[in-house]
């Protein structure tokens, strides 16, 4: 998508930082897993439509859950109507439980850069709204810190054309989307001409570059 994000990520992420530690519940994962495992962690991400963030995210090895959801709104218990009605202030999001023996939040942050236009304020493609804004929720100084850190480095690098204006807040209630939502990609790959025509180039863009990180790879 940007021909020096790789080099530059490359570079960037290899600076190292603590591991982060969050308890945001989601209706995918086991609270009893949650206890057993104390190396399973939380990370919220807004990349435009949820659809397409969840289906990258849930293809790498460790995250053991994405969730669609929304977060960061005014409203309790948001439908997905209201939310794409931009009266609710929610953002479409994925929120990853995700194991850090398996993967670090440094990676997540990379695909995170990599997967969409963090320069394009309120929109991706032709998503537009205060519901498709770039957004990072933290789950702790920690993870704040990071994503302040590669923001930050990123501008001065150059890699994009245009100053990132992706939102750095703290994680707030969470809110799972509707059950038809969830694993959307995967359910509705050959019946919905948004998944051909928009989520599977981008997929499939992804996989090649993180080829190393998926699931599928040995």
């Amino acid at each position: 998508m940007f021909v020096m994000m790789n080099k530059i990520l490359l570079a960037a992420f290899i600076i190292s930082l603590a591991g982060c530690t969050a308890n945001t519940q989601t209706h995918k994962l086991n609270a009893s897993l949650m206890n057993m495992n104390e190396k399973v962690e939380t990370a919220t991400f807004g990349t435009g439509c949820f659809w397409c963030t969840e289906a990258i995210f849930d293809e790498l090895k460790g995250v053991l859950t994405a969730v669609s959801g929304y977060s960061g709104g005014h409203v309790e218990n948001p439908t997905y109507k209201a939310v794409c009605a931009d009266i609710t202030g929610h953002a479409e999001c994925v929120q990853v439980q995700y194991e850090t023996d398996k993967i670090s939040y440094d990676e997540l942050l990379e695909v995170f850069f990599q997967v969409h236009d963090p320069t394009s304020l309120n929109k991706q493609g032709a998503d537009e709204g205060t519901q498709y804004r770039s957004v990072i929720f933290y789950h702790n100084d920690e993870q704040k810190q990071k994503a302040d850190f590669y923001i930050k480095e990123l501008n001065k690098s150059g890699a994009f054309p245009k100053p990132i204006v992706t939102e750095v807040s703290p994680a707030s209630t969470f809110y799972a989307a509707e059950d038809h939502h969830q694993e959307y990609y995967e359910n509705n790959k050959t019946s919905n001409p948004y998944c051909s025509v928009v989520i599977r180039p981008k997929l499939d863009k992804f996989k090649k570059v993180f080829a190393d990180k998926l699931k599928s790879s040995k």
